[in-house]
């Protein structure tokens, strides 16, 4: 293994850690050698995930899970303490956890429903890297914050102009992250998936017309899997992107280009 991507004695949050690309990442860091803390708002969902991991990895030693609803502040502190006393050191963040909506055209759509994604989607990676932060900022050995967001942050969501601003929002919140915590040898940088293959996309993928619309626009030939992102966490969770911070890394299968 190429010795900056080694992960061996390293301490990692993910939330929405107990599905899709969350997940995904989880697999990655932990067979790169690191200690893996998932969050879910599903209490037996995240108990499932962490059973499937500990099983993949070989070591139910290194991975921990904690049922959070990332939008409530007082159960991500809980949720963090409890995170940090079971990695003893959180070298790296991954606030993944997020919402979606099944289309709500602006002229239909409620301040509610508004709210109910800024509420897990921005004020959820608020509260996940404030925690991170202060933490980081605490132990002195420097972090790695990683959100992800959407290709929505750089496109025009017709019917999820809700969901693109949460995620426009985020990419901003950690560009602005990534000046500011710099001092404390904290990088920030942000996940722009395309489209892939989770629970949250699957009514999308088994609508004939909308497949048929968007899978020929994406020059990979393929909807994306949650292994894709092994690659990126790994790397933004080590030493090998110790010089890269306030970055947007589009995985999308070309998507965005074409």
């Amino acid at each position: 293994m190429y010795a900056p991507f080694d992960l061996s004695g390293r301490g990692v949050v993910v939330t929405g850690g107990n599905g899709g690309i969350g997940l995904g990442m989880a697999r990655a860091l932990l067979a790169a050698g690191a200690e893996v803390a998932i969050w879910g708002s599903n209490p037996e969902k995240t108990e499932r995930a962490r059973a499937e991991l500990a099983e993949g990895c070989g070591d139910a030693t290194r991975v921990y899970a904690f049922a959070c609803d990332v939008g409530d502040e007082a159960q991500v502190e809980r949720a963090f303490a409890a995170s940090a006393k079971a990695l003893g050191t959180v070298h790296a963040c991954f606030a993944n956890a997020g919402v979606s909506s099944p289309g709500v055209p602006l002229l239909e759509m409620d301040l509610a429903e508004f709210r109910r994604v800024q509420r897990i989607n921005v004020e959820g990676v608020f509260l996940t890297f404030r925690a991170a932060a202060r933490h980081m900022a605490q132990h002195g050995q420097g972090g790695s914050l990683v959100a992800t967001a959407s290709t929505a942050a750089v496109e025009g969501a017709a019917r999820n102009s809700h969901y693109g601003a949460s995620k426009g929002a985020v990419t901003a919140y950690v560009r602005a992250l990534a000046v500011e915590l710099a001092r404390y040898r904290i990088r920030a940088n942000s996940i722009l998936p395309g489209w892939i293959e989770t629970d949250m996309t699957e009514r999308s993928f088994g609508n004939s017309k909308f497949a048929e619309a968007v899978l020929p626009r994406v020059p990979a030939r393929r909807w994306g899997a949650i292994d894709d992102f092994g690659g990126i966490a790994v790397y933004l969770a080590s030493d090998a992107s110790g010089y890269t911070t306030g970055e947007q890394f589009l995985i999308d299968g070309g998507y965005t280009k074409f």
